[in-house]
């Protein structure tokens, strides 16, 4: 089972810089693909939780 439907992933995008999202399923969690901003949101019980307060800096 996918971390989120492709479907959703489709319309996602970063709530900061309005890129696009990919998903990492071994950090359980959807990663902005901005260059400027790269921020991980995390996704629980399969719902992705886009709050920047909830967002880390991968790395």
């Amino acid at each position: 089972m996918p971390l989120v439907e492709d479907a959703l992933l489709d319309i996602l995008a970063c709530p900061v810089c309005h890129a696009p999202l990919r998903a990492d399923e071994q950090e359980s969690e959807l990663v902005c693909t901005g260059d400027a901003c790269a921020l991980a949101y995390p996704v629980r019980d399969g719902i992705p939780v886009l709050l920047v307060d909830e967002a880390r800096r991968p790395g």
